[in-house]
């Protein structure tokens, strides 16, 4: 269970910078916003959860590369930013990280 509210903590890790970005030029700033704190306060419960049979470490690297990736996908798909080789080997380093730790678990 604890897994599981790791991996939901990890997608509303996404959701505050994607409401920050949808803030920038709208008439609905503020719900924008409002979209990122809810979603910093879920991330961080989620996590708080999660920690209480994961290691921190282990859950705090976990919970912000499942933000970072989630991010970088969206940024690709929705903000047509660049994705070149560079920025997806750097994102298989993060991802390879994170199986390798858990597999020492």
């Amino acid at each position: 269970m604890n897994w599981i509210c790791l991996i939901i903590a990890g997608l509303f890790e996404i959701g505050w910078p994607l409401g920050f970005k949808l803030a920038h030029g709208s008439n609905l700033k503020i719900l924008w916003i409002s979209l990122s704190v809810v979603s910093m306060a879920l991330s961080g419960y989620f996590l708080y959860v999660a920690q209480k049979t994961i290691p921190i470490g282990t859950a705090y690297i976990i919970w912000t590369s499942i933000g970072a990736i989630g991010t970088f996908i969206i940024g690709i798909a929705a903000f047509s930013e660049p994705l070149t080789f560079t920025r997806s080997f750097a994102i298989m380093l993060i991802l390879s990280g994170i199986i390798i730790l858990k597999i020492s678990d």
